[in-house]
């Protein structure tokens, strides 16, 4: 039944992919690379478009390929449990292309647009792909829990940056977007061209996801030729 809700509609999501003993071990790793900005240099941003420094809280926080800075990430039996995921729903080809932390910080209250993440990527010819969105928090609409659309094709739409530096975004919102709240350790699975959005995060408490972008051998490989390896001044299709 998950199987068919990914292939009917792009997206899934489970209860509980993770232990609570799994969760505290993360949140330990991802604080940290939250935490130091010198060591996150260079693969650090803030999705809402505020980069200046004098910016002193950033809103939304994205930290690209965490598991090159802290290899131990890749021991985690996320990496595993999501991998096995991503090979049941598309194929057993299917390999880590990417990783990155989300964070959005307490009382800013700054949204993520309706967008689809394939617009921040090169057009392939295998167009598989799916990422896992992990909650390390309980997260839910007041604290920027995912929403979907439910995905009709698989056509790119026009995509526009909201603010210079942030996060891309469409035109017109879905009327037929749900949202799905979840429980540290609960996740939703998307494929690149499944439209999604998150409210800002209004309460006292933080909200971090770890997401990770599967797709096949041949895709990543053909990526890392054409220069594509997720890092450096953010591309996106027009």
């Amino acid at each position: 039944m998950l199987n068919q809700d990914f292939a009917n509609n792009g997206f899934m999501h489970l209860d509980r992919l993770l232990s609570f003993d799994e969760v505290v071990g993360l949140r330990k790793v991802y604080d940290t690379l939250l935490e130091d900005k010198k060591l996150t240099a260079g693969l650090r941003s803030d999705l809402s478009g505020n980069n200046t420094k004098s910016q002193a809280v950033e809103k939304i926080t994205q930290i690209m390929l965490p598991s090159r800075i802290e290899p131990r990430l890749l021991q985690q039996q996320v990496y595993l449990k999501a991998l096995r995921w991503a090979q049941n729903l598309l194929g057993d080809d299917m390999a880590l292309d990417f990783d990155m932390l989300i964070n959005k910080a307490p009382l800013t209250n700054t949204e993520t647009p309706w967008h689809q993440d394939a617009a921040y990527w090169i057009d392939l010819p295998d167009k598989r792909s799916v990422s896992c969105w992990i909650a390390l928090d309980d997260v839910y609409e007041e604290n920027g829990c995912m929403w979907f659309a439910p995905r009709c094709d698989t056509n790119l739409l026009k995509h526009t940056h909201s603010k210079e530096g942030g996060a891309l975004t469409i035109d017109v919102s879905p009327k037929n977007g749900r949202p799905i709240p979840l429980k540290a350790g609960g996740c939703t699975f998307h494929d690149g061209f499944t439209l999604h959005y998150s409210k800002g995060n209004s309460t006292n408490g933080p909200r971090r996801a770890l997401i990770l972008n599967y797709r096949p051998h041949k895709m990543i490989a053909l990526e890392r030729e054409q220069g594509m390896d997720h890092t450096g001044k953010r591309q996106f299709r027009k």
